[in-house]
């Protein structure tokens, strides 16, 4: 059976032409403006509360905007931003060492392995500078030298200190940033929170994003909201894979939603395996740790140079250990980027020299910089990172060395959207991660922050005036045919994973998905793989909807219900996914080809047949894909064969 079809080309109409580095500011000066007296008539819903949902919720309704803000959480600041842990990117140069605007729009595109626009990173450098100054002013906590300066660290993929941190929680602190701004507006009666709401459809009128239907978690009333522009704020996929570092509610509902009503969905197998989480202990794990990039600043990696070698890791001299990232990176060394250090561990695991109880695991030892810096010198950096993976490992790390393995992190592909974040159904923007928007096939560290905060303050609040401001819109409410329709679908939908009742748990599919996305879709994917991966994702959805038992009721707090709608999602994403990992018959950052490396195992990319985005219309069920291709043009940063030798 045919997997996809190709459909009409794409194209991002609103980057304007010209240098990039004035395309931004053409674009604020081009874009329409909303007078403040006609902000106060309109309405924005905006779904997820993270950086980028709260930082946009905030500033929207700081211009004037009335805000309805939703979120599954039971606050906003449960967001899952609050986990990340190493830094925020910002083209400052505050260390002299050679940094600017234009090397961290460089570093980005080739970091992402030429597979993003250069419109959009290099106006995401251009804001990285400002977003300091905001959070800055906002209070937060960045770590700061000696003298009261902002303190910088480095991060995978640049050779200057960038990045910065507020201790091993800087998400923590720049989300009750944006959290604190956010309930200003609150208190003001400006934004119209809803927590313990999970958006289950997005509502279309005259094919515009007018509205959403929520279910209340607690109650299980559903319910239609409408407003005259629609901004999905909700995160990435990576829980398709059941173990991922993300927390346990994050999902891709909201998206898929979106989706399955005409948004086309770039680039799915564009996933990110980070290379220092905790490892896997056993079958009754639910989710995974990441331990901070930030850790690889001092941090050494290294296995026994001999393979089955069991030997306490004290006990292994020196001239017995394969250092291999500075090895094989000698310019880089523990600082390349996510994907190439992932894949490295992945290799020395198979060739027999991994560590720990399942051999999936390498060691990151803080020896020498102890050595160096001093004991509380580390713990001042990394303290509560250290605490936490004693807490989970029982070791100690100030005394032997962690011990790490590639998890899923991040998903760099989402929603397509254009350069004003606006997805191809008029009215619906699109923000943070849950776009595709600015890392191509391989995020850097610390950028999802800056895109986050980049999109939400300022960003979004200049394009989606220049939306509005094409108006007035019709004034719809929740008897409009299309909102009843889609009110009336979330119901039956409800009903059907109800009425199924069968004998197996949504969990046991999840986790039994999982094991085939890790397998066949993770961080080394093959045609056979990938085909077999379908095959069997198709068979495990049809046992899915015949044996699921869903107990309870819609009308009462159900999370096996929450879980079971998610879980349905992840089944067609999954599927997709694996169409994009097989038709993309390259290798490029995070998506990594057996059948395509270079004679050393690097990814080899085929610029010729796939510099584009992958932007994928969803077609009715059992019905083949359509495919879009958005044409990639780089006139700045030429593509090479990327090498951190």
């Amino acid at each position: 059976m045919e997997l996809f079809t190709e459909g009409d080309p794409i194209a991002d109409t609103k980057a304007p032409a010209g240098p990039v580095e004035k395309r931004w500011e053409t674009r604020r000066f081009e874009a329409k403006l909303v007078n403040p007296a006609n902000r106060r008539k309109m309405t924005v819903i905006v779904v997820g509360t993270g950086l980028a949902g709260g930082s946009a919720a905030a500033t929207l309704a700081e211009q004037g905007y009335h805000v309805k803000s939703y979120c599954y959480q039971d606050s906003p600041r449960r967001a899952h931003s609050i986990a990340a842990q190493g830094g925020i990117n910002a083209a400052k140069n505050y260390r002299n060492d050679g940094d600017s605007v234009h090397r961290l729009f460089y570093d980005t595109v080739k970091g992402g392995d030429f597979r993003s626009r250069e419109s959009n990173v290099h106006r995401l450098a251009e804001v990285s500078v400002n977003i300091i100054d905001q959070c800055v002013a906002q209070g937060v906590p960045f770590a700061r030298e000696y003298g009261g300066l902002l303190d910088t660290r480095s991060f995978g993929g640049a050779q200057v200190q960038r990045t910065f941190y507020a201790r091993g929680q800087t998400g923590q602190q720049l989300l009750l940033g944006a959290y604190q701004a956010l309930e200003r507006q609150i208190g003001l009666g400006n934004v119209e929170m809803n927590t313990r709401h999970e958006m289950l459809e997005l509502v279309l009128v005259d094919g515009k994003a007018r509205g959403i239907v929520v279910r209340d978690m607690i109650t299980g009333e559903i319910s239609t909201e409408m407003a005259d522009a629609v901004v999905l704020a909700s995160g990435g996929y990576g829980n398709v894979f059941y173990l991922s570092t993300n927390a346990k509610g994050c999902n891709v509902t909201a998206t898929w939603r979106a989706h399955r009503k005409g948004a086309y969905f770039a680039n799915p197998c564009y996933t990110q395996i980070h290379p220092t989480c905790i490892p896997v202990s056993g079958d009754h794990q639910s989710k995974l740790t990441l331990m901070s990039e930030s850790l690889r600043n001092d941090g050494r990696v290294w296995v026994p140079k001999t393979k089955g070698d069991d030997r306490s890791p004290k006990d292994i001299p020196e001239d017995e250990r394969d250092y291999y990232l500075e090895r094989i990176y000698p310019s880089f060394g523990n600082l390349v980027p996510r994907d190439i250090a992932s894949r490295a561990a992945k290799n020395v695991c198979d060739e027999g020299r991994g560590v720990g109880p399942t051999k999936l695991g390498v060691y990151l030892d803080f020896a020498d910089a102890i050595g160096r810096l001093g004991r509380k010198a580390i713990e001042a950096k990394y303290g509560n990172l250290f605490e936490m993976y004693e807490r989970i490992t029982g070791e100690d790390p100030y005394e032997v060395p962690m011990r790490i393995y590639p998890a899923v992190h991040y998903t760099m592909g989402g929603l397509w959207v254009d350069y004003d974040l606006q997805s191809n159904i008029p009215g619906l923007f699109v923000i943070g991660e849950a776009n595709f928007s600015d890392h191509g096939a391989n995020r850097l560290g610390a950028s999802a922050l800056m895109q986050g905060l980049a999109d939400g303050y300022f960003v979004l609040p200049t394009t989606i005036a220049n939306y509005l401001a094409s108006g007035p819109l019709e004034k719809v409410d929740a008897s409009h045919p299309a909102a009843v329709e889609a009110r009336t679908d979330v119901e039956d939908r409800v009903q059907r994973l109800l009425a199924v009742d069968g004998d197996r748990t949504v969990d046991s599919f999840h986790r039994e998905l999982g094991q085939i996305m890790w397998e066949h879709c993770g961080m080394e994917r093959s045609e056979a793989g990938l085909r077999k991966a379908i095959d069997e994702i198709r068979a495990l959805r049809e046992q899915f909807w015949q044996r699921v038992k869903v107990s309870g009721t819609g009308e009462e707090l159900n999370q096996s219900l929450e879980k079971a709608g998610r879980v349905a999602d992840f089944f067609e994403l999954a599927e997709l996914m694996c169409i994009d990992a097989l038709h993309r018959e390259e290798s490029c950052g995070g998506h990594f080809r057996a059948e395509h490396q270079t004679p050393d195992g690097e990814a080899q990319r085929d610029d010729d047949r796939f510099a584009y985005v992958a932007a994928w219309e969803f077609t009715a069920d059992g019905e083949p894909s359509v495919l879009h291709k958005e044409d990639l043009k780089f006139e700045y940063v030429h593509p090479t064969q990327r090498s951190y030798k």
